[in-house]
């Protein structure tokens, strides 16, 4: 089963929602060295927790990490921390708890690098090379199953190389994820970011499993090469920002947008909602606008303004044009401020 393509339900994080309304575009967002342990299947892997707390949109989200460096960088996905306010890592293995902030992360791949606050006695990870992964090998997974803060630990085999899936979210967005490798072992939510293992070393990072309803149904389930995330970690660690690296901290525009009711069916990106006290609404922009322009780029869908706000550098002079709800033509500059990664 090499190189199919999928379109599944994510994430493979659990997420609880308290409220939240449309689609969130809420843009404008060392340590010592010790011993490494007996090597074993949870050495190196840890709980990540975020929150979101921001006017009226809470959540909270569970997910699992992969310590690289006893100096406190964490390896997990993009979407176990997307949109958060606050991160929290637990290390299980002595109930340590660290605050982290994300270095940056890349959308497209659905990797993210943090960095832990104070970080001490961490073990990390054993990585191996993903290149070698072979089709009936057999592998370990090790996640945060169920969000309980308990590792676990499953087994199965590598059934697919190459794989592609297109994965949804729950704000309606999707993200295309190719090159993957493809498991019968039965991942969970809060699984996401986890190792998955061969001969003890860290081959992929656990991302998404399949199922009508989500997880479990098919027992199989979707990680990123290690390769492939250990290149995006490196680059984010070089400060080399990409179209589809982002470094540092996300620009914040601070609305919430509304899909069209068929594509091609709006000529910007329509504002559902304007978050208080957000440079959206220092600026003007009201719900029922149509965003058309942000600098130089035009803006033809709510997902290409998200991918040009991921652009732009907090607290630098951006020029904003858009179209109010009696068809008058508006223009603002506007310095957006830090917000949560997208």
């Amino acid at each position: 089963m090499n190189g199919t393509s999928r379109r599944l339900a994510l994430p493979a994080a659990v997420v609880a929602v308290s409220i939240a309304l449309g689609s969130a575009l809420l843009l404008g967002r060392a340590g010592d060295a010790v011993s490494a342990p007996a090597a074993g299947p949870r050495t190196g892997v840890v709980v990540v927790n975020t929150n979101t707390n921001l006017a009226f949109v809470h959540s909270a989200a569970a997910g699992t990490g992969i310590v690289l460096s006893g100096s406190g960088l964490v390896l997990t996905n993009n979407h176990v921390i997307r949109g958060a306010s606050t991160i929290r890592v637990t290390d299980p293995s002595d109930g340590r708890t660290f605050s982290a902030r994300v270095l940056g992360y890349s959308v497209s791949r659905d990797i993210a690098l943090l960095q832990l606050k104070n970080p001490r006695g961490l073990h990390p990870a054993r990585l191996g090379n993903s290149s070698t992964a072979r089709t009936g090998q057999f592998v370990t997974a090790v996640g945060n199953a169920g969000g309980t803060g308990s590792l676990s630990v499953v087994t199965g085999r590598v059934i697919g190389l190459g794989q592609a899936i297109t994965v949804s979210d729950d704000n309606g967005g999707t993200n295309r994820l190719v090159g993957l490798i493809e498991t019968s072992a039965p991942l969970q939510p809060g699984d996401s970011g986890g190792p998955l293992l061969a001969n003890g070393r860290v081959i992929g990072v656990d991302a998404a499993a399949s199922g009508t309803t989500g997880f479990g149904d098919t027992n199989e389930g979707y990680a990123i090469p290690i390769n492939t995330a250990l290149s995006i970690a490196h680059q984010v660690e070089s400060s080399r920002r990409s179209s589809t690296v982002h470094i540092g901290s996300t620009a914040f525009l601070g609305v919430l947008l509304q899909q069209p009711d068929y594509p091609g069916g709006s000529e910007g990106a329509i504002v559902q909602q304007v978050l208080p006290g957000t440079a959206a609404e220092r600026a003007g922009i009201e719900s029922g606008d149509v965003i058309t322009r942000v600098g130089s780029r035009l803006i033809d869908s709510a997902d290409r303004l998200h991918n040009v706000i991921l652009q732009v550098v907090p607290g630098k002079p951006i020029r904003i044009v858009w179209t109010d709800t009696s068809g008058f033509t508006r223009v603002a500059t506007v310095r957006l401020a830090a917000g949560p990664p997208q």
